[in-house]
This record gives C-alpha cells, sequence and structure tokens, in this order.
C-alpha cells in the first residue's frame, strides 16, 4: 500500500494539517484535533483495506477513507468561514485535499473493474 500514490498523498495531507492544526490555541484544539484525525483516517483505512486481501473489505474501506476525505474537507472549510485559518492554508488543503479524493475514486473506480471482471486474487501466491 505504501507504494500507492493516494496513499502517500494522503499522508502528506495529515502532515499538513498536523502543521497548521496543532498552533490552534488551548480553547480550540479538540475541534483541531477531530480534524486531524479525519486527515490520518484516511491513510489508515486505504492500508487496512488493502491488507484484507478480500475485495469487497478493500472497496468498503476506500469507501470509508473517502467519507473521512469528506469529513475534512467540512473541517478546513468551517475552520476557514469562522477565520480560523486564511486563505494561503485554506488553498493548500484544498489543493491536496481534491488530490486525495480523486486519487480515492480513481482507484475504487479501477478495483470495481476488476471486481467485475473476477480478476482479483484474495490469497497470496504460494
Amino acid at each position: 500500500f505504501k507504494k500507492l500514490r493516494v496513499w502517500q498523498d494522503s499522508v502528506f495531507l495529515y502532515i499538513s494539517a498536523c502543521e497548521i492544526f496543532l498552533r490552534f490555541p488551548h480553547g480550540i484544539r479538540k475541534t483541531a484535533s477531530q480534524a486531524i484525525d479525519a486527515a490520518h483516517s484516511i491513510s489508515r483505512n486505504i492500508a487496512e483495506g488493502y491488507c484484507r486481501r478480500s475485495i469487497k473489505e478493500y472497496l468498503n474501506l476506500l469507501n470509508i477513507a473517502l467519507g473521512s476525505c469528506g469529513e475534512f474537507h467540512s473541517c478546513y472549510e468551517s475552520f476557514r468561514q469562522a477565520g480560523q485559518i486564511g486563505s494561503e492554508e485554506y488553498e493548500k488543503l484544498d489543493q491536496q485535499q481534491y488530490k486525495v479524493e480523486n486519487g480515492l475514486l480513481s482507484l475504487i473506480k479501477s478495483l470495481q473493474k476488476k471486481y467485475k471482471a473476477g480478476i482479483w486474487q484474495e490469497t497470496f501466491k504460494e
């Protein structure tokens, strides 16, 4: 899974989220922590799905990762509207999140094709 571009991009998104949100003041640290968790959930679900070997489980976990991607978008959008992050920080997160979201959608479509064609091997080669 570490070779997957979408996984690498999602880790970079998590790092960016930490850099921005860990600077939040104590009073809203819990909200910032939840945004960081949403970003981190993306890469974790990609990895877990890959390691399951079942294509149905993999697709399910990729869809969960996609949901976390949406959750993260809602977080930083809310922060922008509340004036808690600036335009530059918002744009950085928005570009990275967009790249991850599209990567997830592409991977999901690719795996759905393999599933429909019956070409996914769920067992390890001997």
